[in-house]
């Protein structure tokens, strides 16, 4: 595999510091007023849908609990409610503004799943359309995302802001 340059990930990794342990994405962006500078696209009662800053397809979106939590088992039912419903909405308002044939919808459990984050929970929603794997990322191992993560946000939360006048 060859690597891809990625100056941005510098930020990412200067921000460890040796014994400090890094925050948790998910609380840290929840606490914050800042939904688009997050790619929040939608907070519910006790779970938030947040668009992927390193999407593997456009309009990756992940569903996750409010609450700082690693463990299925320990999801309150309310907690499972409202991500299945979020999860539907995901799904409503890609349709709506994407329109992908079909989806990659589930949670990674444990790193050697594939986790990046292990100790909160989250769905990951990814829309997919036929040839939407090309020779990119099999010959290049590049992934190409065709559209800017600002302006699929604003196409979206302009979705799901129509659904809450509904």
């Amino acid at each position: 595999m060859e690597n891809l340059w990625a100056p941005w990930r510098m930020e990412y990794i200067m921000k460890a510091k040796d014994g400090e342990e890094e925050p948790c994405i998910f609380c840290s962006r929840i606490k914050q007023n800042k939904d688009e500078e997050n790619l929040i696209l939608h907070r519910g009662h006790s779970a938030f849908i947040i668009m992927n800053r390193f999407p593997y397809n456009n309009g990756h979106l992940m569903v996750v609990p409010n609450r700082h939590n690693g463990d299925i088992l320990k999801l309150k039912s309310e907690e499972q409610m409202e991500l299945s419903q979020l999860i539907q909405i995901s799904v409503k308002i890609l349709d709506e503004v994407m329109k992908p044939h079909g989806y990659n919808i589930g949670m990674n459990l444990g790193r050697v799943a594939g986790a990046g984050v292990e100790d909160h929970l989250h769905y990951h929603v990814v829309p997919r359309w036929n040839g939407d794997t090309n020779f990119m990322p099999i010959i290049g191992d590049t992934k190409v995302v065709s559209e800017a993560l600002i302006k699929s946000y604003q196409k979206l939360r302009k979705a799901i802001l129509g659904l809450n006048q509904e």
